[in-house]
């Protein structure tokens, strides 16, 4: 879809690394943090049934990668004695830079931790907020897609320094709906909101994920906030000023 006709759109679709969030600040910022505290935090609330779950999962998810032929540290962890080995394939997880669904459940709950007692604050790009309001005013929804989990996403837009922006958004997405490069996690996306896909306008830094969101019939635009705005065109934006403008 060219951009005169994204008038006609009523879904701004978000990815939020290289979006409408700072590369820098998720991989030294918050990525950092979930490695620090990953140890204490699963000794503190090992015996919680929710981190019993994403224990478990995380087992799962060793099983496939040794099935793989990959060679993860062992996994064990049926007691806070072999919480080590467990927090070592984290670790190895975060290494690879994993989309892991419970890898990023536990990184999402470590980051709760940190969000709630100040140590860590969500960062956007300073044409975020004002674009929120602007779609808002034009009566668009927007959501959020991010290999992130959908907790993370609400505690990073819930805390940055102009406001809470989780007024603004109506769903967020996580990888619990399916990977961000496969078309069919676009579909489901349009109908869990009740919308057609040609309704959508997916912005994301990754063209991969651009040319899924296409193949399901969204309209998608590559963001590229390394570029001058007179570098753009109709399939690349540099600041979400360029975004159903006023």
């Amino acid at each position: 879809m060219a951009r005169a006709e994204w008038e006609n759109v009523r879904v701004l679709l978000l990815d939020i690394e290289g979006t409408t969030t700072p590369i820098d600040f998720v991989y030294k910022t918050l990525f950092p943090y979930a490695s620090k505290n990953v140890e204490s935090f699963l000794a503190e609330r090992f015996a919680e049934p929710e981190i019993q779950t994403i224990v478990r999962d995380l087992q799962a998810e060793h099983a496939k990668d040794l099935a793989a032929g990959l060679a993860p540290p062992t996994c064990r962890a049926s007691s806070n004695q072999e919480l080590s080995e467990c927090v070592a394939y984290v670790h190895w997880l975060m290494a690879r830079d994993s989309k892991s669904t419970p890898l990023k459940s536990l990184q999402g709950k470590i980051w709760q931790r940190g969000f709630e007692s100040g140590a860590l604050h969500g960062e956007v790009y300073a044409d975020v907020p004002p674009a929120f309001a602007r779609w808002r005013r034009q009566e668009c929804e927007i959501a959020i897609y991010s290999s992130g989990s959908a907790l993370a996403q609400k505690l990073l837009f819930g805390s940055v320094a102009t406001g809470d922006l989780t007024l603004e958004i109506s769903a967020f997405f996580d990888t619990e709906i399916g990977i961000k490069s496969a078309p069919e996690s676009y579909t489901k996306i349009a109908a869990a909101m009740a919308r057609s896909p040609w309704e959508f306008l997916f912005l994301s830094d990754a063209k991969k994920e651009v040319e899924a969101a296409q193949s399901a019939g969204m309209s998608a635009a590559l963001c590229d906030r390394s570029r001058s705005p007179a570098d753009g065109n109709a399939d690349t934006i540099t600041t979400f000023d360029e975004v159903l403008p006023d």
